[in-house]
């Protein structure tokens, strides 16, 4: 039977995306822990996993990292959080939930996070640093600009752009080409 090398990956912060990108790992990917800046979160976090600061960034020079802060009320600083860490942008994972489908006529960026259910299909384009959340469509020929987050359930008809650092919330629907600006 063939040995399956797991990638080792650092998961930050420890918030609900970090929890949920867990399931999101599949074969290819062996969670060391998770980082998080907020001493009380430091130890042992949910499900076992050790929760370390900044420093695991060192300690662990092989692994991977998956930044995937924010929420409504933070997603605008998500750039400046992410930066922070000072580390290059190959160091960043990509996760595909098993249960998600890509096309693979789409282009997928650095540090994003697609969860169960998600389909992207045919042409479209995910930048850098983006999370799409649980149970979303984004069709053909539709780009999603660096630094956003996709909502659980949300639809994005062909031919969208929807710009960098935008935050379109769970549930929404986007017409066929519309464009959303940057925020």
């Amino acid at each position: 039977m063939p040995v399956i090398h797991r990638q080792r990956l650092l998961i930050f912060p420890l918030n609900g995306n970090g929890r949920e990108a867990i399931d999101a790992l599949g074969e290819t990917h062996e969670l060391v822990g998770f980082i998080d800046d907020t001493p009380e979160k430091q130890g042992i976090g949910p499900y076992g996993f050790p929760v370390f600061g900044r420093k695991a960034l060192l300690d662990f020079p092989d692994a991977q990292v998956l930044a995937v802060p924010g929420a409504p009320s933070s997603y605008k600083h998500r750039r400046e959080i992410i930066d922070g860490l000072q580390i290059a942008l190959p160091r960043f994972a990509t996760i595909i939930h098993p249960a998600a489908h890509v096309s693979r006529f789409a282009t997928i960026g650095y540090n994003v996070l697609i969860m169960a259910g998600v389909v992207i299909t045919s042409n479209a384009v995910i930048g850098n640093h983006v999370c799409i959340l649980p149970n979303s469509v984004v069709h053909h020929d539709t780009s999603v600009g660096d630094w956003s987050l996709i909502g659980a359930g949300v639809t994005i008809a062909g031919g969208c752009a929807i710009g960098q650092n935008c935050y379109i919330g769970s549930g929404s629907s986007v017409i066929n080409d519309v464009s959303i600006g940057a925020q």
